[in-house]
């Protein structure tokens, strides 16, 4: 069975990357996508949580990671499937579909992430509706994170396994009800996503997206989830992880310290990053130099 590891951030529009992750000097023909695909094997679709991304969008995408044959999206399911549970229309079913299959058709998707709240615990009802909404949507490589522990039941993830959908393994903010990093795989398709540790900030109405996932990893945090990512591939065909500690360009520093911790050497990076992130220069092999630093 072949492993392959995909390492990669969420999202790659963000103003707060310019200057950090982008050159600073970036003149309008620069594309950010193309540029992290560079580094980078995944990135998973965050704006599709938000609306669904168009046909004309999705197939820009695909042309632009192009150059990276191992390329592969991930995608997050449309909010009024999982956050906004009853609202979800048939032609926002059509508009995901489409975006998906015009991925697909390029051989750029890797899976469609079905994440659902903390809020979200496992009842007969919510039982009843992810059971659904799997059926909906049965004809895609399916990857489920659900964050409250009363979902941490061996028959959920039996059931998990006989569907052939993914288990998502993350880390957050642990509070007494908060589902605990795990190593798990259930099915061909595995996932970690690392959300960052910002407790002051995880529940709170006020804070931003921003301010939620302003979450730096030392190294030493990083270095149990690199273990357990190697436990996730040897049970699953494909896995992907992913950093969603985005601000500032943080997921992307995490991201590249996974990667060379996965391969045990530095890897290459955009040099941009080592101003802002010192110690990045322990992992990194900036692109285009032949000498390390």
């Amino acid at each position: 069975m072949k492993h392959k590891i995909r390492v990669g951030p969420a999202g790659w529009s963000y103003k707060d990357w310019k200057g950090i992750v982008y050159p600073a000097n970036a003149g309008s023909k620069f594309d950010p996508l193309s540029f992290l695909a560079t580094y980078f094997d995944t990135i998973e679709i965050n704006s599709s949580f938000y609306r669904p991304p168009t046909v004309s969008s999705a197939v820009s995408w695909a042309k632009r990671v192009a150059h990276n044959s191992d390329f592969r999206f991930t995608a997050k399911l449309y909010q009024r499937f999982t956050h906004e549970r009853g609202q979800a229309s048939v032609e926002d079913e059509r508009a995901v579909r489409e975006a998906i299959d015009a991925l697909v058709e390029a051989e750029k998707f890797g899976a469609l992430l079905i994440q659902f709240p903390w809020s979200f615990k496992n009842t007969e009802e919510n039982r009843d509706y992810l059971s659904s909404l799997l059926d909906r949507f049965k004809d895609y490589p399916l990857v489920v994170e659900i964050r409250h522990a009363s979902w941490n039941d061996p028959a959920i993830y039996q059931s998990f396994q006989r569907r052939e959908v993914g288990f998502c393994n993350i880390d957050q903010p642990l509070f007494a009800r908060s589902i605990k990093p795990s190593a798990r795989a259930t099915s061909r398709v595995g996932y970690v996503r690392l959300h960052g540790r910002n407790y002051g900030n995880w529940f709170s109405e006020k804070a931003t997206p921003a301010d939620r996932y302003d979450y730096l990893y030392s190294v030493e945090e990083l270095e149990p989830w690199v273990d357990k990512v190697k436990r996730v591939a040897i049970e699953s065909e494909e896995t992907f992880v992913v950093t969603n500690n985005h601000f500032r360009g943080k997921g992307v520093v995490n991201a590249l310290e996974i990667k060379a911790l996965l391969e045990g050497d530095k890897v290459p990076g955009p040099a941009t990053l080592v101003e802002e992130y010192p110690r990045i220069k322990e992992s990194l092999v900036v692109s285009g130099q032949s000498s390390l630093f």
